[in-house]
């Protein structure tokens, strides 16, 4: 009951609705986690709780990544997709190299032989390829939809592999997942033909089945669903029925029956450059028709076998000849844009062929585990793994941490809060920074242990950041140390003041006046502003240290020193602005500075760019940008004691307001 784990969930539960931060982007971390959420409580018999899902610093970290990844902006309905598609992948591969249970009750049951172009999702995996020709015989695992879109995807695995894949679903097949009476669901087997592997870059990297109109149903006899299927609907239609003149006037046939032969590929036309494929098709009553693949379509006849039964729903119908009256001789079969393909494979009895599984069943432990058959409902209680020095690992902890939650022996702990004060430590030789960090509950320092120079990009005071991979212990003076080490795994900082996609996208922030800055000091306001009383605006260049993007200075001895960094810099400077401009909306004026980027994006022009213009034209150059309209990111910069703001020093002309993103309004 005295767990450090135990303790931070408690206090978890009791500041709900006590900790309130008008913040739209952890507004939308709770709505994307109930989201993820409210399908892995299904899991549970419909029991509420906090445990299920992905945790709070894994939804940020995956938010994050997607708007550095897209500086230009995103929308919810992307992000939505990005993490149900990335916690499907991280659920799969970190929940052991076991084989689904769908696909372990066929082997048991699967008689017939494989298919010659046959390739495995393991194999898939193991080369990152797939050719089109190549067929999956796949199991669906699980049928879902991506959140926000009305995209449906596919969760597949096979007989012979640990691993499952996803795949877009064509949308000619979405009549068939319909939730009460669709037949694509759990447990149904399929076959996949002409399918295209979609490897990304960003995101999460892992390769999925782009959409493809050749799938096959397979249906077994034997099981009264599928009987009731072929009796309700292909049972009444034979070839002999056919009539051309109906077919033209709308009727559409289902068609079940025997393939006899397949024929080999042709080539069709005038430069020969179209493929043809037929297979010959017999009905219950004996009667033959043609069925014809056409370009890609030929793909198809590799799932085709001699014997199989093909169920054709809504085939095209054709004539082979110019003529008035048709005979079924006269006409054949197409795939066409409404056709739907079932088949009843034939088995080879003499062919059984019983494949032994190979793969040990790993169990691995799951982070947040469900709620235990003793627990209440009522009760949450989270289960994480702990080390031999017992250390306890919250890397997926569900609810967000606070700083009143620190405990010693934590791990993988996660923060998000304003910069209240940063430096070099000059008592050491190695590249450590003590960064302190407030958020709701408390303020608190970090020390930040870098492989090797500074890494982090400019970080001034009044950033909102997330920060992970923190490390909590106790020291010898029984004082709470807090930790963070760049070349640990997981271990991560984003300043979500500068990120151009905070400011790109409306899912993410809500839009302030200028009057609202004095209200609420403490948060990064994103604000629709219009550059005013260009005669008091000061623009001035500078050189900074590139790796921090901090202001240098001359030494004595002319050399270059960065006072953040704490070291020459000489070969590490570039031009910069330092620009100190008045911000107007309806609500308010603000005097406000800003340097780097921001800087060069108000000003229009690059810092070398100005530097080179004459001292006249330097001179009026902001004249011109009067009523300018931008959307900027505003932040507190001032720090309680001394006259330092960020690393500049401003002296006896304060300047309380830093402009630390800016998009220009067209």
């Amino acid at each position: 009951m005295g767990s450090p784990a135990y303790s931070m969930l408690i206090d978890a539960n009791d500041r709900k609705g006590k900790v309130i931060e008008e913040d739209a982007f952890l507004e939308f971390v709770d709505y994307a986690r109930s989201v993820l959420s409210s399908e892995d409580k299904q899991e549970f018999d419909g029991v509420v709780d906090d445990n299920t899902g992905p945790g709070w610093s894994w939804i940020v970290s995956r938010i994050l990544r997607c708007c550095i990844a897209y500086s230009s902006g995103v929308t919810a309905a992307i992000l939505l997709s990005d993490l149900s598609q990335a916690w499907n992948e991280h659920q799969r591969a970190g929940a052991s190299k076991r084989r689904p249970q769908c696909a372990v009750q066929l082997k048991r049951k699967h008689k017939r032989t494989r298919l010659p172009n046959t390739v495995t999702i393991d194999s898939i995996y193991e080369k990152n390829f797939l050719s089109e020709n190549s067929i999956l015989e796949a199991v669906v695992v699980d049928v879902f939809v991506i959140p926000g879109t009305n995209i449906y995807m596919l969760s597949l695995g096979d007989i012979w592999s640990s691993s499952t894949i996803d795949l877009y679903l064509h949308r000619r097949y979405y009549d068939l997942v319909d939730p009460e009476n669709g037949i694509l669901k759990q447990g149904r087997e399929i076959f996949l033909t002409g399918c295209c592997l979609r490897i990304t870059t960003e995101g999460s990297g892992y390769p999925r089945l782009l959409p493809t109109e050749y799938l096959v149903i397979l249906l077994d006899e034997n099981q009264d669903e599928d009987a009731m299927l072929l009796g309700a609907q292909f049972c009444s239609d034979s070839f002999s029925s056919i009539s051309l003149d109906a077919f033209k006037d709308g009727t559409s046939y289902s068609f079940y029956a025997r393939i006899e032969s397949i024929g080999s590929l042709e080539l069709q036309g005038k430069f020969s450059s179209l493929q043809r494929k037929q297979i010959t098709l017999v009905d219950n009553d004996g009667v033959k028709i043609n069925f014809l693949l056409w370009g890609e379509q030929v793909l198809l006849a590799n799932i085709f076998s001699v014997g199989s039964m093909l169920a054709l729903d809504r085939p095209f119908i054709a004539s082979t000849i110019d003529s008035s009256t048709e005979t079924v001789e006269e006409l054949c079969l197409e795939y066409g844009s409404a056709t739907q393909l079932y088949l009843v494979p034939f088995i080879h009895h003499e062919e059984q062929v019983c494949v032994a599984s190979t793969q040990g069943r790993y169990h691995g432990s799951r982070l947040l585990n469900a709620l235990g058959e003793s627990q209440t409902p009522t009760v949450s209680q989270v289960t994480l793994p702990c080390d031999s020095r017992g250390s306890i690992d919250f890397s997926n902890y569900p609810f967000r941490p606070f700083v009143v939650d620190l405990r010693d022996k934590m791990t993988s702990i996660s923060l998000y809060g304003v910069v209240k004060g940063i430096f070099r430590d000059r008592n050491t030789a190695e590249n450590i920074f003590s960064l302190t960090i407030e958020d709701a509950t408390g303020i608190v320092s970090v020390k930040l242990h870098f492989v090797g120079s500074w890494s982090l990009g400019r970080l001034g005071i009044g950033n909102m950041i997330y920060i992970s991979g923190l490390t909590c212990y106790m020291t010898a003076q029984k004082r709470l140390e807090v930790s963070w080490f760049e070349k640990d795994v997981g271990a991560q900082v984003v300043n979500l003041s500068s990120l151009p996609a905070l400011i790109n996208s409306s899912c993410l922030h809500k839009l302030s006046c200028l009057s609202d800055l004095s209200i609420q000091a403490n948060a990064t306001h994103i604000c629709h502003v219009r550059l005013n009383q260009i005669e008091h605006c000061h623009v001035d260049t500078r050189f900074s240290h590139a790796l921090c993007g901090h202001f240098v200075n001359d030494r004595p001895d002319g050399h270059l020193e960065c006072n953040f960094c704490c070291c020459t810099c000489d070969k590490e400077v570039m031009h910069t602005f330092l620009l100190k401009i008045t911000l107007a909306d309806k609500s308010a004026k603000v005097f406000a500075w800003c340097t780097g980027q921001t800087a060069a994006e108000l000003l229009q022009i690059s810092p070398v760019e100005f530097y080179e213009l004459p001292e006249e034209e330097q001179a009026i150059y902001p004249s011109s940008l009067e009523n300018e309209k931008f959307m900027v990111a505003i932040v507190n910069c001032k720090r309680e004691r001394n006259g330092l703001c960020g690393g500049l020093d401003l002296g006896h002309d304060p300047v309380m307001w830093e402009i630390t993103c800016a998009l220009k309004c067209e």
